[in-house]
């Protein structure tokens, strides 16, 4: 699979920059005074500063609501279960705290939302079961 490339709008990259490094363990990259190139399990997330605001919503899945937008990346079953240990160890605010979506049905998954230093949505997930990531 080809590593995606998503760029964010962050408004203080000193602190995007603290929180991808020290809170979520990415590991920086190219920089200049404007944008901070990160790897984010094996993705290029590039986090760029600017002054504009943007449009949350929120769409019902499972009973929960869900930040629009968001982006996100899925674990192992075991990586999830550490992450979401450390975040709770570091007493991370969450939008939708580690739980079990779907428990029992296909697509069953582990899933927490967070927000970054500029209000960005990111969801950690992981499947149950791998082969169920695009079924019906």
């Amino acid at each position: 699979m080809n590593p995606f490339h998503l760029a964010i709008p962050v408004n203080n990259l000193k602190t995007s920059t603290s929180f991808y490094q020290d809170i979520l363990g990415c590991t920086k990259g190219r920089s200049s005074s404007k944008w901070v190139d990160f790897n984010f399990y094996g993705h290029q997330l590039v986090c760029h500063q600017t002054d504009d605001a943007k449009t949350k919503s929120f769409n019902p899945v499972d009973g929960e609501e869900v930040p629009v937008p968001h982006f996100g990346i899925i674990l192992n079953w075991n990586e999830f279960d550490q992450l979401s240990k450390s975040l709770v160890d570091k007493n991370i605010n969450f939008i939708i705290k580690p739980t079990i979506r779907f428990a029992g049905k296909t697509g069953e998954q582990a899933i927490m939302f967070l927000k970054d230093p500029s209000d960005n949505a990111i969801e950690f997930k992981a499947f149950k079961n791998k082969e169920d990531i695009f079924k019906k």
